[in-house]
């Protein structure tokens, strides 16, 4: 049996989670906090911090760190849904995209809004900061006009085929949702695409995460909202 190391609201442990139900791999859950992992979880992974998945073989177990190597990872030992375009220049956009939301649009959105709103309030680190959320929600409706534009050309992210781009997209789109920090009126084809990603059984699990004293707002995890 896999083992996935996880934190429920890091947008790089929710790609993992979905791409391995995605190619329909058995896997259970054990939470790690990114503050303070345990020292059992520092020992098996170098990096420090999840996500990471033990997959046990016949042979031996081996550990893959970080959500770019378990979803490929994922990818490549299962035949049941391909996470990746064949064709090489599909599969080139669809990497650029998923360095977009792993490097940019963490930087730009998650960093600023999730850093004060969710991590200063799990670690006592006081009131959000007004400026650092109004330029995170500024980066936001750019990086959403740019999804929309995206999609106003082709099915998918990254193409006509679902791919890992759709999951680092919708990873990162997820858990701002819990906060209610997208205007989804304002990008109706941008909600059309994640209303799709929602039906997913790959996602329902992720909509049922819930923080102890926070509930998210009543069309989280509605399919119709």
């Amino acid at each position: 049996m896999r083992t996935l190391y996880h934190w429920p609201f890091d947008p790089a442990s929710r790609q993992a989670r979905i791409a391995l139900a995605e190619t329909k791999l058995k896997f259970r859950l054990e939470v790690v906090s990114p503050w303070e992992p345990p020292e059992g979880f520092t020992r098996r992974c170098i990096e420090g911090r999840p996500p990471a998945l033990i997959d046990h073989t016949q042979d031996n177990s081996c550990m893959i760190a970080g959500s770019r190597a378990i979803c490929e990872y994922a990818h490549d030992i299962s035949a049941r849904l391909p996470l990746m375009p064949k064709d090489p220049f599909e599969r080139a956009e669809m990497r650029r995209l998923c360095d977009w939301f792993d490097l940019r649009f963490s930087e730009d959105v998650t960093g600023c809004i999730l850093g004060e709103r969710l991590e200063k309030a799990l670690n006592g680190g006081g009131a959000p900061d007004a400026e650092v959320l109004q330029l995170g929600r500024q980066n936001l409706e750019f990086h959403l006009s740019y999804m929309a534009w995206l999609l106003e050309r082709r099915t998918w992210i990254a193409g006509e085929q679902f791919s890992l781009a759709d999951i680092a997209a919708s990873a990162a789109l997820s858990c701002l949702d819990y906060f209610s920090e997208i205007q989804w009126k304002n990008y109706p084809r941008v909600k059309t695409w994640y209303q799709t990603l929602k039906s997913r059984p790959s996602l329902r699990p992720i909509l049922q995460d819930r923080l102890p004293g926070l509930l998210p707002p009543r069309h989280y995890s509605d399919l119709d909202f």
